[in-house]
């Protein structure tokens, strides 16, 4: 699968007395259907997935892809601390249509400074590639203490087939250039379209059904004779394109410096509450403009210093308010952001609306 782009991470509704909101869900998912990313993330960090029951995870996961456009990617953040568990969600998010899941490394493996953990980490990851439907993009976050991913143990995993890159939760070009030295062997084919974007497996389905649908029979247009098909719709044309370990930045302010070196495409959590405002960095250096590229990551760099980072989801999702997505509240024990909090997200988002 091809991760170039903007791989957009969803929040998660909920009304204000803390029950799952899938209407507002899916009126988000159809809205940034719209927008320029590649791909919809569902149950990322900003998700607050560890805040859901199984069934409510399964709820959205459903519900995400019900209402996304078949062109888009659709990422499923699956992770559970245990191969079963994790699985098991594979199993409902493919089933569902995802393309992709987003695994991180389990809580009970975290480094401690004491233990390693390097061969239970490359026997978890393995164990779920090996058995599951979906192909896996590694989750190494920053954001929790211990989740990083060792880049000898994500350069060993990037052999493995079903591997197909890395989120990097870390802003260091230094280690994205080292992971992409020593994963430069690694290479895939991936199906992408005529103009080289991502072909999902909803497109693809889409196309076989309605293929299957224009079988008509001659019997119906004359009054005997054998059946014949007769397509009234082309089905869209698919290529081949080799791609490697596939990186993304997993902050708002990394995005070009995971551009330059050697990253695909990113996943800011920013993305939510301004996707066009994020997209238009990964534009401009994809057109070879890096100027302006610097220019438009420099305009986010204060937004992801205090809302991304400081704020968190609270603050994404009032950013989400602000530009016509729904955000709401979090689910407790996470707090909504005070006033003054809201009108220094205002203040900050001037300009950034979509």
């Amino acid at each position: 699968m091809l991760l170039d782009g903007l791989q957009l991470p969803l929040t998660t509704p909920f009304y204000p007395d803390g029950r799952l909101n899938l209407h507002k869900l899916e009126h988000n998912v159809a809205r940034y259907s719209k927008t320029p990313a590649a791909g919809l993330v569902a149950l990322g960090e900003t998700g607050e997935p560890t805040l859901l029951s199984e069934e409510e995870t399964r709820h959205v996961l459903r519900s995400c892809a019900a209402a996304a456009a078949a062109e888009k990617v659709l990422i499923a953040g699956v992770s559970r601390d245990s191969v079963a568990g994790t699985l098991e969600l594979a199993e409902s998010a493919a089933e569902f249509g995802y393309d992709v899941m987003l695994m991180k490394r389990p809580s009970i493996l975290r480094d401690n400074g004491r233990v390693e953990h390097r061969k239970e980490l490359l026997a978890y990851f393995q164990a779920v590639a090996d058995r599951s439907a979906l192909p896996v993009l590694l989750y190494s976050s920053a954001a929790e203490d211990g989740a990083m991913l060792p880049a000898e143990v994500v350069i060993e995993l990037a052999g493995h087939s079903k591997i197909i890159g890395m989120l990097e939760g870390g802003e260091g070009r230094e280690r994205i250039e080292t992971i992409k030295r020593g994963t430069a062997n690694f290479k895939r084919d991936v199906t992408v379209t005529s103009v080289f974007s991502a072909v999902t497996g909803r497109m693809l389905s889409r196309s076989e059904g309605a293929e299957a649908k224009d079988l008509i029979l001659a019997t119906a247009l004359t009054d005997s004779g054998a059946a014949v098909a007769t397509p009234s719709k082309t089905v869209a044309k698919t290529r081949t394109k080799v791609v490697g370990f596939q990186i993304l930045a997993g902050t708002t302010d990394g995005m070009l410096e995971s551009l330059r070196g050697g990253g695909v495409g990113a996943m800011p959590a920013f993305a939510a509450a301004a996707p066009q405002a994020c997209y238009e960095v990964l534009a401009a250096w994809k057109d070879g403009d890096e100027g302006l590229a610097q220019e438009k990551q420099e305009r986010l760099r204060e937004v992801a210093a205090r809302i991304e980072r400081q704020m968190g989801v609270a603050g994404i999702k009032f950013g989400c308010d602000l530009n016509g997505y729904y955000g709401g509240m979090p689910r407790l024990p996470l707090l909504p952001l005070s006033g003054d909090e809201r009108g220094e997200v205002e203040a900050l988002m001037q300009g950034m609306r979509n």
